[in-house]
């Protein structure tokens, strides 16, 4: 039973790997697709709106669910095997399910944190363009609706300029993020494997073990030390950007 579970937990585990890489390269296309837009609304006197994502809006959502299901079937796999882990009745048998266990929580902790957090890129870019497509559009029903005041026009199109200026910069700011999270991402594959591999060795030798959770401690420290950077940089680029 316990080998069958493994087997699922890590089947559920590739498949939620390879939809996450494609959910993200959705996401960065339509902020790619948005910019590209963007640029040419801007010399353009088309007041249809920013994007033409329909398409891209349904996709979304259709591998949104899928992921979700997959998380939740993966859920359920840890479960299972956390209820055969506290039926087994040896204490060694019972540390090393523990152990495997533990790995498997937190590769489903990691895919779902990089879900939402995808997810909740792709809702902001959206909402921001539809945002960005209805100034246009007043400031073009304003241009076409009378020819006096041309000063308030000309402030109008200046805070524009300002705008789309300060989102340019936001769009390259996450496509640098998105892009260094699919490197990221590659590399959590190969690392991934090597950590299998040493809790292999863990379990054969249970010397190893301490110097392997070591290793994790390090290596979450890192993580944290690494996101907390990222972090203050796109604070610091945001406030830049809008001050």
């Amino acid at each position: 039973i316990s080998s069958d579970l493994r087997k699922q937990a890590r089947q559920l585990e590739n498949e939620l790997d390879l939809k996450l890489v494609s959910f993200s390269k959705l996401c960065t296309s339509y902020s790619h697709s948005s910019a590209r837009d963007g640029r040419h609304d801007r010399y353009s006197s088309d007041t249809t709106p920013l994007l033409n994502g329909s398409s891209q809006d349904r996709m979304f959502e259709t591998m949104a669910i899928e992921i979700e299901q997959l998380l939740a079937r993966l859920t359920g796999v840890n479960d299972k095997m956390a209820e055969y882990t506290n039926s087994a009745g040896v204490p060694s048998l019972n540390a090393a399910l523990m152990h495997t266990l533990q790995r498997h929580r937190d590769i489903l902790q990691d895919y779902t944190h990089e879900f939402h957090k995808t997810k909740a890129n792709f809702v902001a870019i959206r909402e921001r363009e539809n945002l960005m497509g209805s100034v246009r559009k007043d400031i073009e029903s304003y241009k076409s609706g009378s020819g006096v005041n041309n000063r308030r026009t000309e402030l109008f199109l200046k805070e524009h300029d300002h705008l789309r200026n300060s989102d340019r910069l936001i769009e390259e700011t996450i496509s640098i993020a998105m892009a260094t999270k699919e490197n990221m991402t590659s590399q959590r594959g190969i690392l991934k494997s090597i950590h299998s591999k040493m809790n292999t060795l863990a379990n054969r030798f249970p010397a190893v073990n301490s110097l392997i959770q070591r290793i994790n401690l390090r290596k979450r420290r890192d993580s944290l030390i690494l996101g907390g950077v990222i972090g203050i940089c796109t604070i610091l680029l945001l406030l830049y950007a809008f001050h």
